[in-house]
Formats: structure tokens, C-alpha cells, sequence
């Protein structure tokens, strides 16, 4: 393929799908195209996971484990406390401006090594060779942490949900903490065994919850467009507020607006789930970019909508189901039936997210640890999903910018940016750097014990832990997956 030609999607040269991986022991059918097994022998790996996810189911699992429209209700009270609708407003306008870049840069990166360790095998082979192995080593317990963080945030908002309806059903009834936690564990358990005995049907399953996904948008906006109040354009988009108390509007509503932009961040889990996808070097990375491009414009319709339909604010951020977008659907509503019926979609999107987050965190930890990586310290960090995911992104485009301009030419890739991959690339790391300063940052000031958020000492309790750990036995152990690639054979 030509260096210059953007955006170009070969088709492979190879068509012998008879051929079975050396030491598989799955069926045929399960083993991929012959580029598959090009790919599995040049990475060094066995062909153990069944390859039953196509284009359509993947881009199916891939909307619907990161629900960018429907987190959108749930994160928007971030914004609206710095910043206020403004905020949301223009968080989700820019949220795919900013991320577009980077995924279009992954997708290259996935084309070359369309591996289930994602990022930590990226970086491993473009990082410098003096820092390959260190740099692997933790964004693998990045990408591991903020995946199974992701999973733990998702669940526990679920919870939320269907507490808040409770409540909604049964004013009498008041929300406990212990509620929401038991509640969470149980839709924990309920995702890991539905992985254990049913992950046979999660194509089928996540193509299905796909078109709820998309339906989904419609359940929520027509209503919202016909009974909800209007929010008045210039107050709406221009008329920035300041409810957290900081000394400088500028500083407030970049705060609020970070959690709104980060929206889209989570789509390498695709990524993950490569050694499950047929043809995934051309794939995969046409999964990602459309992904991307399709949630954007789902969460540009919804976040839209939302923002000017909120009515009155004090009634939803104080409203005794703890969930602002239940009582906006409420308000709008003047239903429990239909207010219900709206939640619930979001619900069932929400276990199917679940669900996916259970895979995708699953198979990427089963690749570090294939790779000789430790798990044994993750489950006691609970938070930093987002930073530790961008984290990733950003480690693996700084290392692809060094690769263009200072290492040898980058492997061979079905999917490549052509001329476009080093300034987008630059672009990528522009953006995402800023996002990192800002998402530790508490919502409140002053800042106490109770409103700190805590992330940045979390961050550096896992990146010590992690050297501690790497110091003493991981560098003994741990070589990174470069050792076993073999690209020139």
C-alpha cells in the first residue's frame, strides 16, 4: 500500500481458510481467514479464543459496552454544577473532535498488531527499545485497572437506576447505601456468570441490544421534544455558571466540561476482543472508527436534547431519586409509567455494557497475564476507569509519534492513515495531555475530605505498587510481548 494513499482498506492477498493453527484445537470455522493465522504466527500466539464476532456483531458490542449517549444522562450533573448547561453543551459537541483523532490513530495501531492486549502490546513494540519493557508493563495495569473500574462504575449506576425508581414508585421508600452496594455485587455476579455460561451467544445477544441502543435514542428524545419545557437558546449555550464555588469561571467550566469530553473513551475495547474477530487486522480497526463516529453522533442528538429540556434545575439536582434524569423524565413526563418505560431502556443497555465491560476486562487480563503480567493487586483499586484508559491512549500515540520520526518504518497494516498519521497523531497528543490535568481534578471548592476526588492519589498509589512489584519480581518475569513477535518471517 501506498504511504500516501489516506484511509485505504487492502483486501487481503491470502484466501486458504483450510488450513488449521499449528496446535489448535478449535474447529475451522472458529480459526479466522488465513489472515488471522498470518497474524496469530506473526504475534507469537496460539489461536485459543473462538473467532464467531463479524463486523456488524463487533460494531454491535462495541456501541453497546461503551453507551456514550446513555452515560451522558448520568455524567451530565458534572457539568451542570461548572460550568452549567454550557458546559454539557459544548462538551458534547467537542467530545468527538477531540477523540477522533486518537481513534483513528488506534485503528492504525490495531491493523498492525490485532492482538487482545490492546495498548500494552502496542506500546511494546513501538516504544523505545531502552523502555519497551518497563513502559508495557505499566499500561498493562493501566488498561487492566481502568477496565475493571469501568465495570464497577457502570454497575453501581445501574443500581442507581433501578433504586431510583423504586423511589420514584414508592416515595415512602428511601435509598441506603448498603442498597446500592448489594445491589451492584448482584449485577456483578450476574455479568461474570452470564460470561461463564452464555459468552457462546454474546454476538447474537449484543447485535440484539444494538438496535435497542439505536431505538433507544428515540424512546428518550420524542418524548423529551413533546412535553419537555424549552430551554432558552442564548441562556442554554452561552450563560456559563458557577456552582462549584471556584474563584475563576474559565477554570470552573474547563472542570466541568473534561467529564462531558471524555465521553467517548473506552472504544479499544473492541481492541481487546480481537483474537475473537474474524478478519480482525481489516476488522477491527473499521469497528473502532465507526464506533466512534456512530456514538458520536447518537450522543450529539441526545446531550443536545437534554440540555435544553431539563427545566427546572433545582428540582433535578435535588430530586429525592438521586437521579436527575429520572426526575427530568419525570418533569417532562408527569408519568411513573412512562417515566419507567424510559429508565428501563437504559437499564437493559446498561447490564448488556456490563456484560461486554466483564469480557473485554476478562480478556485483556488473561493476555497480560499470558504475557507473564499481575493481576493480584488490581481488584483493590475501584476508581480511575477513564484516567487510566486515556492514560493508555495517550502513552501508545507519544510512542507511535517517536516510532514515525525516530524509529524504523512501522510494520506492515491492512488499515493505515497514510500522509494523515503523524499530524493526527500530534493532534491526539495534544488533546488528550490536557484532559489527563484536568480529569483529578475535584468538582468543588473549597476542596474537603468528602468532595476531593481522589483519583490522583489512587493513580500514584497504583504506579507505585506497580514499580514495587516490577522491581522485585516483574522485571525477572515480564519481557513484554515484542520478544515473541516474528514480523520478518
Amino acid at each position: 500500500m501506498s504511504k500516501t494513499e489516506p484511509f485505504q482498506v487492502a483486501e487481503s492477498p491470502l484466501d486458504d481458510r483450510s488450513d488449521a493453527v499449528k496446535g489448535s484445537h478449535l474447529p475451522a470455522k472458529y480459526q479466522g481467514t488465513a489472515a488471522d493465522r498470518m497474524d496469530m504466527s506473526m504475534l507469537g500466539k496460539k489461536q485459543v479464543l473462538r473467532r464467531q464476532f463479524s463486523f456488524s456483531t463487533m460494531l454491535g458490542f462495541a456501541s453497546t459496552v461503551m453507551v456514550a449517549w446513555e452515560f451522558c444522562l448520568l455524567v451530565s450533573p458534572f457539568g451542570l454544577s461548572d460550568g452549567g448547561t454550557p458546559a454539557v453543551f459544548w462538551g458534547v459537541i467537542f467530545s468527538p473532535v477531540v477523540l477522533l483523532p486518537v481513534y483513528a490513530s488506534l485503528a492504525e495501531v490495531a491493523s498492525m498488531s490485532p492482538t487482545a492486549g490492546g495498548q500494552y502490546h502496542w506500546v511494546s513494540e513501538l516504544a523505545p527499545p531502552r523502555y519497551q519493557k518497563g513502559m508495557s508493563y505499566t499500561v498493562g495495569w493501566l488498561i487492566a485497572l481502568g477496565w475493571q473500574t469501568f465495570l464497577c462504575g457502570v454497575s453501581f449506576e445501574t443500581a442507581s437506576l433501578i433504586l431510583g425508581l423504586a423511589n420514584l414508585g414508592n416515595p415512602a421508600y428511601e435509598i441506603q447505601g448498603w442498597h446500592e452496594t448489594l445491589l451492584t455485587m448482584g449485577i456483578v455476579i450476574f455479568c461474570v456468570i452470564f460470561n461463564v455460561l452464555l459468552a457462546v451467544r454474546m454476538p447474537i445477544i449484543e447485535a440484539l441490544v444494538l438496535v435497542l441502543h439505536v431505538l433507544g435514542v428515540f424512546v428518550v428524545i420524542i418524548p423529551l421534544w413533546v412535553m419537555a419545557p424549552r430551554g432558552n437558546a442564548h441562556e442554554t449555550i452561552l450563560t456559563f455558571t458557577n456552582e462549584g464555588g471556584w474563584p475563576d469561571m474559565g477554570l470552573a467550566c474547563t472542570i466541568g466540561m473534561v467529564p462531558i469530553l471524555g465521553l467517548l473513551i473506552g472504544y479499544d475495547c473492541s481492541v481487546h476482543m480481537s483474537e475473537e474477530v474474524k478478519d480482525a487486522s481489516r476488522t477491527v480497526p473499521m469497528v473502532i472508527v465507526w464506533a466512534v463516529a456512530s456514538n458520536a453522533l447518537m450522543l450529539l442528538v441526545v446531550g443536545i436534547t437534554y440540555v435544553f429540556c431539563l427545566g427546572d434545575l433545582t428540582s433535578v439536582l435535588d430530586s429525592s431519586t438521586e437521579q436527575p434524569v429520572i426526575q427530568v423524565f419525570y418533569n417532562a413526563t408527569q408519568s411513573v409509567a412512562g417515566t419507567s418505560i424510559m429508565v428501563a431502556v437504559i437499564i437493559v443497555i446498561f447490564l448488556s455494557a456490563c456484560v461486554g465491560q466483564v469480557a473485554t476486562a476478562s480478556r485483556q487480563m488473561w493476555s497480560f497475564a499470558r504475557d507473564k503480567g499481575s493481576y493480584t493487586a488490581f481488584n483493590a483499586f475501584n476508581s480511575l476507569g477513564t484516567v487510566s484508559i486515556l492514560f493508555s491512549y495517550t502513552i501508545t500515540v507519544g510512542c507511535l509519534i517517536w516510532r514515525r520520526l525516530c524509529g524504523k518504518p512501522l510494520p506492515p497494516r491492512r488499515w493505515s492513515l497514510g500522509r494523515w498519521g503523524l499530524p493526527l497523531n500530534v493532534i491526539s497528543l495534544c488533546l488528550t495531555t490536557p484532559m489527563l490535568f484536568f480529569y483529578v481534578w475535584p468538582l468543588y471548592y473549597p476542596v474537603t475530605a468528602a468532595n476531593m476526588n481522589w483519583s490522583s492519589t489512587m493513580l500514584g498509589a497504583v504506579v507505585i505498587i506497580a514499580a514495587i512489584y516490577y522491581f522485585f519480581k516483574g522485571r525477572h518475569e515480564y519481557e513484554g510481548p515484542v520478544v515473541n513477535v516474528k514480523r520478518d518471517e
